[in-house]
């Protein structure tokens, strides 16, 4: 059964320099864009009642209460379905937002420095990001998380520690932090930004980030991300335990039964066929139990081994023996659980990678 849909709304008033995501200045396309989603929906949805519903984007926040309202009102939910806005802080959230579904709020900072902000491409500063969160507040929202970046151009310990001082005074329940990745398909990409953190002091502002964060009562729980108890991301979490779910819109990826899939890029494409698949896999046993794997091990409470070997009909320990004693002490045990700790949480995608054959 999947009980998790991600929505991707591909609109912006300005695409990031850093962003590689599906998504442009073209809000014009919005009513049409709208009724295809609506279209592919009904078309593929099986009214499964969801536990969890991410609308992603671009910039979601962009769409009225209203529009929100209509797509949120295409699902059977249960009565604590988690459903997660993705916003700018440029554009204003209301109580009207609460009263169309949404019920969390994520929220896009990168950072609080006014300069780096310029080069990223954003369009807030300092000031708007402290309005942003009082008015989320205001509306009644108190499941909010932020997004803080680290590595960015000119970025320097003393700043990233003001980041995190900031944060802090903001009082929000959730943190997910990224390092800036220069990937292809963004304006970084051909044109490369100067003063760059070096990888070392990447994993020093890393380190800063988990310790300053823990000190506060924040539970370090996947890779990525921290949260206060109770406040951690149901949705991520369904990506993280590899759960089924749905991707609706442009681009949207989905994972039903051993099939992964995305939609179609091109808008023009997507709005004429939403129903067309752009790139779909399906996965062997051994690649579903590989992926398992690879994604547990984000989760601070990575692998239960015990259930691992029922699930999978393994000898974990001794399948996997030489990656764990050449890992070990980046690898910790506790009640029949295997975990990385938070030196292995640097070293995560080379560990991980090796349990991929």
């Amino acid at each position: 059964m999947t009980e998790h849909v991600y929505i991707h709304i591909p609109f912006c008033k300005r695409k990031c320099n850093y962003c590689s995501f599906v998504s442009g200045k073209n809000i014009e396309l919005k009513e049409c864009y709208l009724n295809t989603l609506i279209y592919e929906i009904k078309s593929k949805y099986k009214q499964e009642k969801l536990k969890t519903i991410y609308i992603g984007g671009g910039t979601p926040s962009l769409l009225d209460a209203s529009d929100i309202q209509m797509i949120i009102s295409q699902f059977n939910i249960t009565n604590n379905c988690e459903i997660t806005l993705e916003v700018n802080p440029e554009t204003t959230i209301t109580k009207e937002y609460k009263l169309a579904g949404v019920n969390r709020i994520s929220l896009g900072i990168q950072t609080f420095d006014d300069k780096i902000l310029k080069i990223l491409g954003r369009n807030h500063n300092k000031e708007t990001i402290y309005k942003a969160v009082n008015d989320i507040k205001q509306a009644d929202f108190k499941n909010i998380s932020i997004d803080l970046m680290y590595g960015l151009p000119y970025q320097t310990q003393e700043s990233f520690q003001n980041d995190i001082k900031q944060v802090l005074e903001l009082k929000v329940p959730h943190i997910s932090s990224y390092g800036l990745k220069i990937e292809k398909g963004c304006y970084f990409y051909k044109n490369p930004p100067q003063n760059l953190p070096n990888e070392d002091i990447q994993s020093e502002l890393y380190i800063l980030l988990s310790n300053e964060l823990k000190k506060n009562g924040y539970i370090h729980y996947e890779i990525s991300n921290f949260a206060l108890e109770k406040f951690e991301s149901k949705h991520n979490l369904c990506y993280w335990q590899n759960k089924n779910y749905y991707g609706f819109g442009l681009n949207a990826s989905g994972y039903i039964g051993n099939m992964r899939y995305k939609n179609q890029s091109e808008m023009e494409l997507y709005l004429n066929n939403p129903n067309k698949i752009e790139e779909k896999s399906i996965l062997t046993p051994i690649q579903i139990m590989e992926e398992e794997i690879f994604l547990a091990l984000r989760l601070k409470e990575g692998i239960n081994i015990k259930e691992f070997n029922k699930k999978y009909n393994i000898d974990f320990l001794d399948k996997y023996k030489k990656i764990i004693n050449k890992y070990k002490n980046l690898i910790n045990f506790q009640d029949s659980r295997i975990s990385l700790n938070e030196n292995g949480m640097l070293l995560s995608n080379e560990i991980m990678s090796e349990f991929i054959d």
